[in-house]
């Protein structure tokens, strides 16, 4: 053995410097004969054991003796493939292995186990590679520790995002109790730990037995699905037993049912179904699909739980809130007849003033608002007519639902359709994904179309149907959609005479003609005029953060004299803009736009709003609508311009060579 072989050392862990010489092998084998954590051996060039210890002898399975003369395929089987190159290579290239990890099944144990193995050159005197000394550390304890660990580690980050979620799911409740609203949120916190793809939420109806769903989640389906459930359906059984239960695609078609069979047929494969439980009994059903097998186990239910209580708590406080309203109401009520007092007036906001015409208009929207009649508002542009809806949706027993409003004439002709009954995915080009209309929007509360008379002759008999039947069906779409609503509509224009010139349908007039209420005009209420300022400088100074403390009386005059063929909503702009020209305490108001000596002095009032019209529309390069057109700067809709423009006899000669609208 020469100085060099003798000398060189690999170090391969912090407890052996491992040696090149045979000698030292052995020694080293001797040594360790009994050492229970590190096994270690001597190979040939054919891979015959010349030596081991008994801790790699007890590893293998296979007495130390049997080993030596013995390949290493012949004591280890398989397991050769896995060690065989790394002799090879050691043979090959002169050079140690170090630090191979590795995992296998030998024949005496019953689970597989882990290793760190080194493979190190043994040379004779001449300083070639005769042997291969090989070094193992069994760390299959500490592989279990480490998996063991990481499942902990795994199940805790878990835990932590259900805790998240329900969290979430908690907080979106105690802000909104419409649970139909926010239940596409709820779902979309539950997709972020469970990835299903069906949600529904059912509600137990007391009279039927059934469920019948409230709200639901399923971007992928390819119908609607049922909207009502048996007792014998997954969420009826859950509901029955008051505990959560999961379905297999196998259980599914074991029931049989019809909503088993339109969820297999949507390519779902396992259910969850989780009741929501009050002290009171049962109110509803929570559903969850996925098209994954067992997507679902009892690690899931701790946070479905949590979710079907929050989401039985906010049905219940919504019911409860509800049944306050209705009781106090109805006290009121009585307490009115008590008093022998059924006062008709009603407060509306934005409609201000004591006039005889006023008191009428308000007298009309408390007897109507509480009938589901159809309700038809008329008259000139800015007297009020969308605040006159929404004070009768107010007052109506449909005031907790939705108010949805329809400009039909703010809308091109051709996308009104689909803004009015909405379109299915592809109807027409451009139509990228399906798109629910104002009507279905306004089930169970009212819809407001303003400007009705705009409605082209083709759209008409689809309103119709929808007043009479009740249903309607989306563009491009084949399936009967019912909605329960009530309608108001608003128009400036004379329907009774586009009825006698064929322009509008008699039948649909008649339809919403159940109930005529007219707005009047602000000059036929000039009385209201001085209450209608001083309110409307409240407001405007508040938002301006302005102090006016007065009034000039020759202001108030000017008010008073002009004609307001704009109406409220012209007076409501002049005033905006009076009180972004004051400095100081005093109303500044543009007098100059109002040229008005006296109520009889109209013509020269309409030269006054003539010029002043033409003037912002040369400014804004003969631009009528569009953020910089004149409707905008003028605080008018466009609509209203081109009336006021075909009145006053406006023509684009008036500011011809400039932009067209």
């Amino acid at each position: 053995m020469t100085p060099r072989a003798e000398n060189k050392r690999t170090n391969v862990s912090d407890s052996f410097a491992v040696p090149e010489s045979l000698a030292e092998w052995e020694r080293l084998i001797e040594a360790h004969a009994n050492d229970s954590g590190v096994g270690l051996a001597i190979i040939d060039a054919h891979f015959r054991y010349l030596a081991v210890n008994q801790t790699l002898a007890d590893m293998n399975g296979v007495p130390a003796e049997a080993h030596l003369g013995k390949t290493v395929r012949e004591v280890l089987g398989d397991f050769a493939e896995l060690v065989e190159p790394q002799f090879k290579r050691v043979f090959a290239t002169g050079q140690p292995i170090l630090n191979v990890e590795t995992s296998f099944m030998l024949p005496n144990r019953t689970e597989p186990g882990h290793w760190i193995e080194h493979f190190v050159p043994i040379r004779d005197a001449g300083g070639k590679v005769t042997q291969v000394g090989g070094l193992v550390v069994e760390i299959t304890e500490q592989k279990k520790l480490e998996e063991s660990l990481q499942s902990v580690s795994e199940k805790l980050k878990a835990e932590k995002r259900r805790g998240q979620v329900a969290t979430e799911v908690g907080r979106l409740l105690a802000e909104k109790w419409d649970v139909r609203q926010v239940f596409p949120k709820v779902s979309a916190y539950l997709r972020r730990v469970l990835r299903q793809e069906y949600a529904a939420l059912s509600l137990h109806d007391e009279k039927s037995g059934q469920l019948v769903r409230q709200a639901i989640d399923f971007p992928l389906g390819k119908g609607p699905g049922l909207e009502i459930s048996a007792p014998h359906d997954p969420g009826g059984r859950a509901l029955q037993q008051r505990t959560p239960l999961i379905f297999s695609k196998d259980e599914m078609k074991a029931l049989d049912s019809k909503v088993t069979k339109h969820f297999l047929t949507e390519g779902l494969q396992s259910l969850c179904c989780v009741p929501l439980i009050r002290p009171k009994g049962p109110l509803g059903v929570l559903v969850l699909g996925s098209t994954r097998a067992d997507a679902f186990n009892t690690d899931d239910l701790t946070l479905l739980n949590q979710v079907a209580a929050q989401l039985a708590i906010a049905l219940e406080n919504a019911r409860i809130a509800r049944e306050i309203e209705q009781l106090k109401s109805r006290l009121g009520q009585e307490k009115r007849y008590l008093e022998g007092q059924v006062p008709s007036r009603l407060h509306v906001e934005g409609i201000v003033g004591d006039s005889p015409a006023l008191t009428n208009l308000l007298d009309q929207v408390a007897v109507v608002a509480e009938s589901d009649a159809t309700v038809l508002l008329l008259g000139e542009t800015g007297t009020g007519k969308g605040l006159i809806a929404r004070a009768i949706h107010a007052a109506s027993k449909r005031k907790d639902k939705s108010f949805i409003t329809l400009n039909c004439a703010a809308i091109p002709t051709g996308l009104l359709e689909s803004e009015l009954f909405g379109h299915e995915k592809g109807a027409f080009t451009g139509a990228v994904r399906q798109k629910v209309g104002r009507l279905e929007l306004a089930d169970r509360g009212t819809l407001f179309l303003d400007e009705v008379g705009e409605i082209s002759s083709e759209l008409q008999p689809k309103l119709l149907r929808v007043l009479q039947d009740h249903e309607f069906e989306r563009l491009g779409g084949n399936r009967t959609i019912k909605v329960d609503l009530r309608l108001i509509a608003a128009t400036n224009r004379d329907l009774i005479r586009s009825v006698a010139e064929k322009e509008f349908r008699s039948d649909l007039f008649y339809r919403l003609n159940v109930f005529p209420i007219r707005v009047p005009a602000l000059r036929e209420r000039r009385e209201d005029i001085p209450v209608l300022v001083r309110y409307f400088v409240r407001k405007f100074a508040a938002r301006m953060d302005r102090v006016i403390e007065s009034i000039p009386t020759e202001t108030m005059d000017a008010l008073m004299n002009w004609n307001w063929s704009g109406n409220v909503r012209e007076l409501e702009n002049f005033i905006e803009r009076s009180v972004i020209l004051t400095e100081g305490t005093a109303l500044r108001a543009p007098l100059a736009e109002l040229k008005a000596e006296s109520p009889g002095v109209e013509s020269s009032l309409e030269n006054t709003e003539r010029e002043h019209i033409i003037r912002v529309l040369r400014e804004s390069g003969g631009m009528i609508a569009g953020p910089k057109g004149a409707a905008r700067r003028l605080g008018v809709k466009r609509t209203t311009l081109q009336s006021k423009m075909k009145r006053l006899g406006i023509t684009r000669k008036d500011y011809s060579g400039l932009a067209s609208e």
